[in-house]
């Protein structure tokens, strides 16, 4: 039989499918699984399950179709090895030394694609000394590494399967996402739980058998002949298939069993694992322990109400309450700095002896210092979640980066109706983190990196520009702000402390060759130190608040799932004048810093707020929220209730020291809570109940 250019894209389909659905049949008979007369809707698992293999081969298709399409000796005849050498050489130039091709997105991979490039260019030189045997004989061996690499994947991605459903009862979700930012864990807990080497040298053995069954059509593929335009016609027509499943396949075809393990057993694993990325979340009804939502929405009306708070309907789902005071209000300026990864054992105040904080140790002397404060989570995105939604961090991905998060409640919305101008102002480039799509989409204004002239940037590495730079940049917004004689919210977010920690030269006595943390902080404290020193040399100082709080701690890795010290952090409120300095030691989340800065200007406005403002909370009903994007917890009353997959839960006194455990507690109102707040949180944005009002 006459072998057929493309015939290694039929090889490779069929694989794909045959291997997935094998694992599909293996996960069937897992004991696990439960389909409970389930099996009549076996036609709708394995029918609906090719659709998916399919989907998911279209895409892991594309480089061999590349390959394929593009191989031939043409190339390498005048004048084509000119005009093409040409041509790569010219791109090569254009990525390194024009900014046409910016490379601050990533560097690494920015260079690494240039090294690809540079590396193709050196091969195709190689080659073209070569004569038409060599040639035929380097395309082979091409294939053969490729095709192997495949099919050792797509076995070792079988057995994964396997070991996730083990675990978990489900395919690849946004759980597997996470074990991509948690890889130092997961690979040291793949490491203790499995036997790795025999998994891997039986992976290897049976990936190598499948590849022995495949290797004769594979490799005669290679001495097919195929005109230019009637194998530019069959790629083009393979490469449109990928964008067909993007746009036509419906990842909730998948759905259309009662019972969940039929579902999930019609989808693919792998296609399922891109699914979850780009959604960013758990679905916390299938995941976690839950209450009738009846009963978890009237628990969180309770634990909401307040004596300056109204609700505005009976409605057992309806959250809304007219916040009051009777107090004029006071629409003071707000100037809000979240710190990059400040923990609050940084501080002289809270212990540290290293001196690394002296201007915010010294302005806490002078400010409302919230001692006994924690963070929602342990990324940036989820702290400007919290400081800006108020709202309990929801499973899986932060609201900030997952889609339709326009028009939500925030801070920002409050105080817009209020006649505020608001403002997000951030010293990297703000599509980071979807940082500007999230703002922009919540009626902020977006002030990033871009805005600052290059001459004027003393210093800058992948994160953006240094502190001092973002703060003089703050402070001409601040300026023309005053200008335009309305109150303005307008919220700063650092960069400098974070790795690679580095800074200007001469401004602090750690100097930035030493890329260390205790280097980054000081820089950080010193640019803080110095913005306030400047402001306070400005007319709009007095009618000014300011408030310096963290959006996480600087790790989170702990003796614990959710150690407590490692949540811990600072926040201060500095206005003198208008507010008293104090320590207040009393328990508070970060959510619950947006309805406590607003009592504090008494405005009186109708909130959807899961967080509370402290100084309306009755002594001993505080709690804070602590989260991983698998785990979530509740501190109240020196208990930590942790819900975690699968409809897991424990309770237990934490020592808020070190983060261990110290006792195992049993308190089934406390879980109820627990369970209140994050179900009914969960279910307000399924539902696009936390809308702007």
């Amino acid at each position: 039989m006459k072998p057929k250019r493309f015939s290694p894209i039929l090889i490779l389909v069929s694989t794909i499918v045959i291997v997935s659905m094998i694992t599909r049949t293996v996960l069937i008979f897992h004991p696990t699984t439960d389909l409970k007369g389930s099996y009549s809707s076996l036609l709708g698992v394995y029918g609906l399950g090719l659709l998916y293999d399919l989907c998911m081969a279209s895409f892991a298709i594309v480089p061999f179709v590349l390959y394929l399409w593009f191989y031939n000796d043409t190339v390498y005849k005048k004048p084509y090895i000119y005009i093409l050498v040409g041509v790569i050489t010219g791109l090569i130039s254009i990525m390194l030394f024009t900014d046409i091709i910016p490379s601050d997105f990533n560097k690494g991979i920015f260079y690494g694609f240039v090294g690809y490039v540079i590396l193709r260019l050196a091969i195709y030189l190689f080659l073209w000394k070569k004569d038409e045997a060599f040639r035929l004989k380097w395309r082979k061996w091409v294939l053969i590494v490729d095709f192997f690499i495949v099919c050792w994947l797509l076995v070792f991605n079988g057995v994964s399967e396997w070991f996730f459903w083990n675990e978990f009862g489900t395919r690849y979700n946004f759980i597997a996402v996470d074990y991509l930012i948690y890889t130092n864990e997961v690979v040291g807990n793949i490491q203790e739980s499995y036997p790795l080497p025999v998994i891997i040298t039986i992976v290897t053995l049976v990936s190598s058998g499948i590849f022995w069954l495949i290797r004769k059509p594979l490799i005669q593929s290679v001495e097919a002949h195929s005109p230019v335009l009637k194998r530019s016609l069959v790629a083009v027509s393979l490469l449109i298939t990928p964008l067909l499943s993007y746009y036509m396949v419906n990842s909730g075809w998948r759905l259309f069993s009662s019972n969940t393990f039929a579902n999930e057993l019609a989808g693919n694993g792998v296609y399922q694992f891109g699914e979850a990325f780009q959604n960013n979340q758990l679905d916390y009804n299938k995941f976690y322990k839950r209450l009738s939502d009846k009963e978890a929405f009237t628990i969180l009306r309770k634990e909401l109400s307040a004596p300056n708070a109204k609700f505005v309907s009976d409605d057992v789902f309806n959250i809304e309450r007219d916040v009051t005071h009777d107090k004029p209000e006071v629409k003071k300026n707000i100037v809000l700095i979240s710190v990059e990864s400040l923990s609050a054992d940084f501080l002289g105040t809270f212990g540290n002896t290293k001196n690394i904080t002296p201007n915010l140790d010294s302005l806490a002397k002078h400010s409302l210092l919230f001692g006994n404060l924690y963070a929602s989570g342990t990324r940036t995105v989820r702290g400007l979640e919290a400081l800006s939604m108020g709202i309990a961090p929801t499973p899986g991905q932060s609201t900030v980066k997952r889609p339709d998060n326009h028009n939500m409640f925030t801070i920002g919305s409050v105080l817009r109706s209020k006649g505020y101008k608001t403002q997000y102002v951030y010293g990297g480039y703000s599509y980071f983190d979807n940082m500007k799509e999230f703002f922009s989409g919540n009626g902020y204004e977006v002030i990033d990196r871009s805005a600052i002239p290059a001459d004027k940037v003393h210093y800058e590495n992948i994160w953006g520009v240094a502190d001092e730079d973002l703060f003089t940049l703050a402070m001409e917004v601040l300026d023309k702000n005053s200008k335009e004689g309305k109150p303005f919210f307008t919220q700063v977010m650092t960069v400098s402390n974070h790795r690679p920690y580095t800074y200007p030269d001469g401004r602090i006595d750690i100097p930035s060759s030493k890329q260390t943390r205790d280097g980054g902080v000081k820089y950080t404290d010193y640019a803080i130190g110095k913005f306030i020193r400047e402001a306070s040399q400005k007319p709009w100082f007095n009618n000014t608040i300011f408030v310096i709080v963290a959006d996480h701690c600087a790790s989170s890795a702990g003796k614990t799932d959710l150690p407590v010290n490692k949540y811990h952090i600072p926040c201060l409120i500095y206005a003198p004048g208008f507010i008293q300095p104090k320590v207040e030691n009393r328990l508070m989340a970060q959510i619950d810093i947006a309805p406590t800065l607003l009592g504090l200007l008494n405005l009186n406005y109708r909130s959807k707020f899961f967080g509370k403002d402290l100084y309306q909370t009755t002594v001993g009903e505080e709690h804070a929220f602590i989260s991983t994007y698998q785990s979530l917890g509740l501190i109240e009353n020196d208990t930590l209730s942790v819900l975690s997959p699968v409809k897991r839960s424990e309770q237990y006194i934490p020592n808020f020291k070190d983060g261990s455990k110290l006792q195992k507690v049993t308190n089934d109102q406390h879980l109820k809570e627990t369970v209140a707040f994050y179900q009914c949180a969960s279910w307000m944005l399924a539902n696009k109940k936390y809308n702007a009002l």
